[in-house]
Order: structure tokens, then sequence, then C-alpha cells
């Protein structure tokens, strides 16, 4: 593919106008580029130009002024034009030694006309050549990402892809995956590979001849291009190129990363035999050999995600996504789908002191990822309960057992759960109440204590339990019990005398208080209402049969 991209001074000047010209300066600049052409007669052109534009005049705007000809000439320079032709004769008659000497000092070419020239025909003949140079790279490009995307229904490796942009194009490359480079052509020789390998480990800013490419995929940089041109820039069409290149490797990394999850997902049947206990530490040692390619494991806990939506959809995207962020968070993941239910075995490859704090972190963004992206929608996380955390690999089991029990404990209080995600160590009084409940025998319990100021606050709507809520989390202050539920102190110290000819005088001893503590939980946990009259008829019959 020919990369002929751009005009040069050097062939203008093999144009039929410019058969009789004369370069009197920075004929070093000949290899300048053209991306246009002027005709300007002012002399004030800060504002005017973009760069790299061939300037045609006859000097009409500064005549003889030397001082005024050196003005113009700087003011080229600075906009990074690529060279001045003067039309000697009816305005100017020569140019100033000082103009001379400066643009050789800045290699800026100076091109002069001793002949009249018609400047119209000019104009024409180059921006028609310009246009037919845009369209040859515009065809050029796309028979490029033709030949790209041929590459991609056959390659298995993103080098043939790379090793064809360097033939393509004469640029060097490298390609960076974690923390292997690769340097392409694979024919380089020592000097360029020294050249190549200097610049990326320098990683210079500003260089017109170096940059790098990152190459993006699931939201996040997963490889690192670096071009090096044998030029002092890069044209148009390479960066074009460089581009196209680009987007191939990620769609060819993502393809492979897609195949991997499918495959993963055929192979899941050791998992569900892991995390339900029956499986040995063997087999289990055994199985993720093959899966961690000998990463060093520290443990790890299990996390069970209530979806609100049936998963049965093809959500292999959205899994790579979930993986991608707890990996960068120093975590393995391993991923289940069950009816309603997502299992994420949760595997830490750091310190087991920070696997909490990067795990919050990881849930956070995933939520977020899910509430941003609309097509995610489709797997709608409604509750994440984390379980206990296990170093040892054949425990964790008894993370699905405790993330399960969480989500349910979840589920039961759902109008108090203020966050998605719950910790299963976070839940403290609720695990015991869990684990009492199931003897059936609490709500009797509740009744015992709880009943009469239930009963109380039922007839007279007077918001006693409420009140003895909050002022046991206030741990008995009065002031801020009165505070946090807007009442006077009065009105506080009314309802205070009410409780205790309800629950006894003794009621904020120590022992007594903690199991009208422990039973207010429980009423929350069994009804997840606030002492609402239901919750009262519930209790009542409880107490009857």
């Amino acid at each position: 593919m020919s990369l002929k991209s751009y005009l040069t001074i050097n062939e203008v000047l093999k144009r039929k106008h410019f058969n009789s010209c004369e370069v009197i300066a920075g004929k070093v600049g000949l290899t300048n580029r053209v991306k246009w052409v002027h005709v300007m007669e002012v002399t004030r052109v800060n504002e005017l130009l973009k760069g790299n534009e061939l300037i045609l005049s006859t000097g009409v705007g500064w005549k003889e002024d030397n001082e005024l000809c050196l003005s113009f000439l700087k003011q080229l320079i600075e906009c990074q034009a690529s060279g001045l032709c003067i039309e000697l004769g009816t305005y100017t008659s020569q140019i100033p030694q000082n103009v001379i000497e400066f643009a050789n000092e800045h290699e800026f070419p100076i091109i002069l006309f001793h002949e009249e020239v018609p400047f119209v025909e000019i104009t024409q003949d180059l921006h028609a050549l310009l246009v037919n140079q845009q369209y040859l790279m515009i065809s050029n490009l796309e028979n490029y990402s033709q030949q790209l995307n041929q590459m991609l229904l056959s390659v298995n490796d993103p080098k043939d892809i790379l090793q064809h942009l360097c033939e393509s194009t004469g640029l060097l490359a490298g390609l960076r995956i974690h923390s292997e480079v690769t340097l392409f052509p694979a024919c380089l020789d020592l000097p360029q590979q020294q050249l190549l390998q200097h610049h990326i480990t320098k990683q210079k800013k500003n260089q017109s001849s170096f940059f790098t490419h990152s190459i993006q995929l699931l939201g996040e940089s997963y490889a690192e291009l670096y071009i090096l041109s044998t030029n002092d820039f890069f044209t148009e069409l390479e960066m074009l190129t460089v581009d196209r290149t680009a987007t191939a490797l990620a769609q060819h990394f993502l393809r492979d990363l897609y195949v991997e999850e499918k495959k993963r997902v055929q192979e899941t049947e050791w998992m569900v035999q892991w995390i339900n206990g029956e499986i040995s530490s063997s087999q289990i040692t055994h199985c993720l050999q093959e899966v961690l390619h000998g990463f060093p494991i520290q443990g790890g806990t299990v996390i069970c995600c209530q979806c609100i939506q049936d998963v049965k959809l093809d959500h292999t995207y959205l899994k790579l996504t979930i993986r991608a962020i707890f990996e960068q968070e120093g975590f393995h993941l391993l991923i289940l789908e069950k009816k309603r239910e997502l299992v994420l075995v949760v595997l830490n490859k750091r310190q087991v002191t920070t696997w909490r704090e990067r795990l919050e972190r990881s849930l956070n963004r995933w939520i977020n990822h899910i509430d941003l992206q609309e097509v995610n929608k489709s797997l709608a996380v409604q509750l994440i309960g984390v379980g206990q955390f296990n170093r040892r690999l054949d425990h964790i089991y008894k993370g699905y057992e405790t993330a399960r029990k969480t989500v349910s404990i979840q589920m039961t209080l759902h109008n108090q759960v203020k966050n998605h995600i719950c910790f299963y160590e976070d839940l403290h009084m609720y695990r015991i109440i869990s684990l009492v409940n199931e003897q059936r025998e609490l709500q009797e319990v509740v009744m015992e204590y709880l009943q009469p100021v239930l009963e109380y606050d039922r007839k007279f709507n007077a918001k006693l339990f409420e009140t003895l809520k909050v002022y046991l989390a206030c741990n008995g202050s009065k002031q801020e019990t009165a505070k946090r539920l807007y009442i006077v102190r009065q009105t506080l110290y009314h309802r205070i005398e009410k409780l205790e000819k309800l629950l006894g005088s003794d009621f904020m001893a120590h022992e007594k208080r903690m199991a009208i503590e422990f039973m207010i939980m429980t009423y929350d946990y069994l009804f997840a209402l606030n002492a609402s009259t239901t919750a009262i008829d519930e209790l009542e019959k409880a107490s009857l049969t």
C-alpha cells in the first residue's frame, strides 16, 4: 500500500509553472509538507494561517520596505507555513539580504519568479493535486481496512496484524500486553531495535516521530501500542492507519476474551460442586491450576447477586467487564449463573488485610457500570450478599452459604436496606436472630418484651416504640434523643415515664436493656415494619398458638 499522502515543496517545483523559478533561501526546507496554497498580499497574517501553507505573493504588501518584508517572513515562520513564492518585477525588485539570511537560519524556503506567472493557474493545479492525493489516501485507507477485516477472520495471533502494519507503512511498532513488550517488524536490525526500545523506555512527550496509542477494551486500557516513524513526522494516512490497526487489535482481543469466557461457562460443573462443598482439596487445587496459570491465591469468598431478570441471556460481554474490574483490584473471578442468581467466586491475589477495601471498590464500580450502560439492564442486580472470607480454598462453600444467608436477610429487611451491597460480617445481631428464628420461638419472646408498648401505640398513637428505639440508640441521652425526635424535653420525659410503667423502671438496666434492644432488632427482622397494626396482630396470633 502506498503511503504517499502529502505534497512537498520539492514536488511543487516540478510542476510546469515553476520551470523558471529560483530557490534563493531555505533549501534544506524543500521537504516541507504543503497542505494548501494561498495568495497573500497583506502583511499581518498571524490569524490567517493554520500551518503547512505555500504562500504566493507579488510583494505589494511591503514593496521595497525591508523591515516590513522581514516582519512578514517572521510571521509566516511562526505560523509554520511551508514556504514563500515571490513574483519579482511589478512591486518589488529584490529580496533583502537579512531576509535571505533569516530564512536560511530557519530552513524556510523562498522561491523567486523572475517573470510574471499566473497565480490562479498555480493554485488550481496544486489544489487539484492535493485533492487527488486526499482521495488516494482515503482509497488506500479503505483498502487497508478491508485487508484488516480479512485478517481478523483468519489470524490467531495479534502479531500478524502488527507485522502487516509495519510492512504496509514502514513504521516501527511495539505492543505491550501486561508487562511484555514485543517489537515489530520481526526483521528489525539491532540499531532499529535499540532506537525503538529507547523511545518506549523514555516515553518522551511532544515528540513528532513517536507516539503511544492505548487499546481500550471494555472501558479499560488492555494494551499499549508504540509507534515510531523513521521520518521526523507522521503523515495523516499513517496516523489513520495506526488508528484502524488499534481498532482491529481491540476486536481481536475482545474476540479471544469472548471465546475464553464462553469456554469458562461450559466448564463450570466442578465449580458448582466446589461451592457446595462436594469435592476434595486436591480436586480443587487441580482444577484451579488449569484456570489460574500459577497465580498465588490468598483465600477468597463468594458473592451472591440476586437479579431482577432471569439470567438466561448471553451476558458474556457483561461478565468480561465484571472480570476486568475485579482483576484490576487484585482478584481472580469465577462466575456461575444459577436461575435468578449470579454467583461470583472471588479469589484474592494480594494482601489479605486489604481484601475488603478492594472488594468494595470493585463492587461499587460494577454497580456504577450497570447504571451507566443501558445495554446491561438485562441483568439488573437487586441485592448483593458478600459471604464470609476464608483463607482455605476448601472452605469456600462456607462463603457461599453465608453469602446466600446475607441475601436472604437483606430481602427480609428490604425496607431497611440502604445499600445494594451487604457483607455477612456486618450483619452482627441479625445473624444471631436468623439462627434463633429457625427454632420458631422468636415471636413469643418478642411479645413478652414489646407487646405492652406496641399495644399502647396502637390504641393511643403515642409513638412510644419509636421513642424507645431512639432512646436506646442514644445510650440514654435525653438531650440527643429529644433532638433526633424533634420534640421538647418535657414531652420526652413524659414518654420515658410511660415506658417505665409499661416495661418496668429497670428497663435501662444492663441485662434487661440488652434483651430489649435484641427484641427490637428481632421485631424489625421479622416484620420489617414500623410498629404497624398488622405486625401487632401477627404477634398476638403467635402468642395464642
